[in-house]
């Protein structure tokens, strides 16, 4: 019997999902949410029946019989940190994203969908390699002030999933490998992956590492805390020069590197600052981690949706491509093909699925 696979991915605005067969992609779609229908919902978890009847509407449309589906997998979204892996979607995980214990984000959804569409067919569904992943080493938690601690959020899903398709390529395990991945989208994670575990990256989401399309990443920590103070912003202001307005937003009025890039091909001396600072921020944080792994690392792996510029490839490649043995670019996101691999693989029985328990 072929293990058919439903993966949902849902983000801020729209919920990408695809139907899989034994890994042959069956078909995807992404179903997009207008700013106004989304501003009707007060809270994410509230989205849930329009996010669903969207669901059920666009496999409907397909001819698709949820019947023949083996398992459901759904993005995981803002629980507590935990190590990667599949995990089941069980009541505590289910509670947790309907209280927003940790947090709002779309991707909360992933679980609730998959959770309920699962149990009315009666087959298992699971999240996988949430962007809580948490698996840092000790001191790399520390900053100078006891009173912060870092918090693990990065683009665990697309990150792992690389890093195994990297180990698998060049005959490795990844529990084997010493890999360098640096993701680059709406925001940038830049991941130190040992021992099958990452071990080391950047906050990808509030402020820290380097800039992104919308986002700040590492600011001069006093003159941002004068600027709170000045009385010309609020906290929610300052909050969205962090994330949402920061970057290239702010730095060059896009959030889209194609349009960047375009300005930087005409020449045009702002764009090339920007976008030859980008490359550079990336090629820092890239050397950083290389030198917390003492320099031994197998390989380093772009990814993410910038990675598809050949320009960014190859500065990127000039500055780091000596410090590992093997330098690979993987563009794009991959989430729904790493959603289903790991539903199938548990359906195989290559993975153990893990039980979610509440703080």
């Amino acid at each position: 019997m072929p293990h058919t696979v439903l993966v949902i991915n849902p983000g801020s605005t729209s919920t990408k999902i695809g139907v899989f067969e034994d890994m042959k992609e069956l078909f995807t779609e992404n179903v997009a949410h207008s700013a106004e229908e989304i501003a009707a919902f007060s809270t994410i978890a509230s989205q849930y029946e329009f996010r669903e009847k969207h669901i059920r509407d666009a496999l409907h449309k397909r001819g698709f019989d949820l019947k023949k589906l083996s398992c459901i997998v759904g993005r995981g979204g803002l629980l507590k940190p935990i190590p990667g892996g599949v995990y089941k979607v069980n009541q505590a995980m289910k509670d947790e994203i309907l209280a927003a214990k940790n947090g709002e984000h779309a991707s909360n959804l992933g679980c609730l969908i998959a959770g309920a569409l699962a149990d009315e067919l009666g087959i298992p569904s699971f999240i996988v390699d949430p962007v809580v992943v948490d698996e840092l080493s000790d001191v790399a938690r520390i900053y100078g002030h006891k009173l912060f601690r870092k918090v693990c959020i990065f683009h665990a899903l697309n990150q792992k999933a690389v890093a195994r398709r990297w180990a698998k390529e060049h005959g490795m395990r990844y529990e084997d490998s010493r890999l360098v991945v640096a993701h680059m989208g709406g925001g940038v994670s830049v991941g130190l992956h040992l021992g099958g575990r990452v071990v080391d990256v950047n906050n990808a989401l509030n402020g820290e590492g380097p800039f992104s399309p919308e986002r700040a990443g590492t600011l001069p920590a006093a003159a941002l805390a004068k600027l709170c103070f000045s009385g010309k912003y609020s906290e929610k202001e300052v909050l969205k020069m962090i994330t949402g307005q920061g970057g290239m937003v702010s730095l060059a009025d896009t959030n889209d590197m194609r349009v960047l890039e375009a300005r930087y091909l005409k020449g045009e001396p702002e764009a090339k600052l920007v976008y030859e600072a980008f490359i550079y921020n990336m090629g820092k944080a890239i050397g950083a981690v290389v030198a917390a792994a003492k320099g031994q690392v197998d390989g380093i792996i772009l990814t993410g949706g910038i990675a598809h510029g050949k320009a960014i490839q190859a500065g990127i490649k000039d500055m780091c491509g000596w410090m590992a043995k093997d330098f690979t670019v993987y563009p794009g996101e991959g989430e729904l093909e790493a959603l289903a691999q790991a539903g199938t693989s548990v359906l195989n029985k290559e993975v153990e699925p893990k039980e979610y328990r509440s703080a």
